[in-house]
C-alpha cells in the first residue's frame, strides 16, 4: 500500500536567516511574508535553530526596560534577558527544533507534530541541511483530495491489489472524504480487511463497511 510522504506535502521555497541577521530584519521578513517562524541556518544551509513571533515579542513585552539579573538567577530569566536585550537573530533563536527527513510518510510527521504540540517540523537531508518545512497546514493538505482520485485510489489499492475483487463485487463510492465500500465477498476476513486498508488510505476521513460475506471464517477459526 503506498503512503503519503513528507515530500509530497511540505513547502521547498523557505525564507530564512543567519545567527548574524538583524533583529529588525528578522521582524521584517515574518511580517512581509505573513509567518510566524523563520528557520536559522549556519553555512551549510544547516538547520541551527529557530526564531519564532514569541521570540521577538519579548523586547516587546520589557519596553527596552530590564535589568541585568543576578548571578544567582535562572536560566529563564537569563534568557529573556538575552532575548529582551537582542539585537540579532543568534541572541533570540532557538536551538531545540524537530526535523524530519522528506521520505518519511506524513502520517509519522503528524504524530510528531501532535505529541510535541509542534506548529511546524524542518525538512532536512542526511547532513541536515534544510530542504523545507512542514507546517500543520500543510500536513492537512492531504485532506483536501478529491473524492474521485480518491475513490481510484482506494480500488487501486484496496480492491485489485489487495482483495484481488472484479468492480461487480465490491463498488466504492466517496463523499467528502467518507469512503463507503458495498458488495459480497467469500470471506469475513476479506471484508475486514478492505475496510482496514481502507482506513489507512491517505486522505480518508471515515470509511463506512457494507461489505458482506458469504462465509465467517473468523468465527470458525476460533471454534
Amino acid at each position: 500500500m503506498s503512503q503519503s510522504t513528507v515530500a509530497e506535502f511540505m513547502t521547498r521555497n523557505v525564507i530564512s536567516v543567519t545567527p548574524g541577521t538583524p533583529f529588525k530584519e528578522a521582524a521584517q521578513l515574518l511580517n512581509e511574508h505573513e509567518i510566524s517562524a523563520l528557520p536559522v541556518l549556519g553555512p551549510q544551509s544547516q538547520v541551527l535553530g529557530v526564531v519564532s513571533e514569541a521570540d521577538l515579542l519579548v523586547k516587546e513585552q520589557y519596553e527596552g526596560v530590564i535589568r541585568m539579573p543576578n548571578l544567582f538567577a535562572g536560566r529563564r530569566r537569563w534568557r529573556q534577558f538575552r532575548k529582551a536585550t537582542a539585537t540579532a537573530v543568534a541572541d533570540v533563536m532557538t536551538t531545540k527544533v524537530k526535523t524530519i527527513t522528506p521520505e518519511q510518510p506524513l502520517s509519522q510527521a503528524a504524530r510528531l507534530l501532535m505529541a510535541g504540540r509542534l506548529r511546524r517540523l524542518f525538512v532536512v537531508d542526511e547532513s541536515g541541511a534544510l530542504l523545507g518545512v512542514l507546517a500543520r497546514r500543510d500536513a492537512l493538505r492531504v485532506f483536501t483530495r478529491d473524492d474521485d482520485e480518491l475513490a481510484e485510489t482506494v480500488r487501486r489499492e484496496v480492491l485489485r491489489k489487495a482483495l484481488w475483487a472484479a468492480p461487480d463485487e465490491v463498488s466504492v463510492e466517496v463523499t467528502d472524504g467518507e469512503v463507503t465500500l458495498s458488495g459480497v465477498v467469500d470471506r469475513r476476513s476479506e471484508a475486514e480487511r478492505a475496510g482496514g486498508i481502507t482506513a489507512q488510505l491517505p486522505g480518508v476521513v471515515a470509511v463506512h463497511n457494507d461489505i458482506h460475506y458469504t462465509m465467517d471464517d473468523i468465527a470458525a477459526a476460533k471454534a
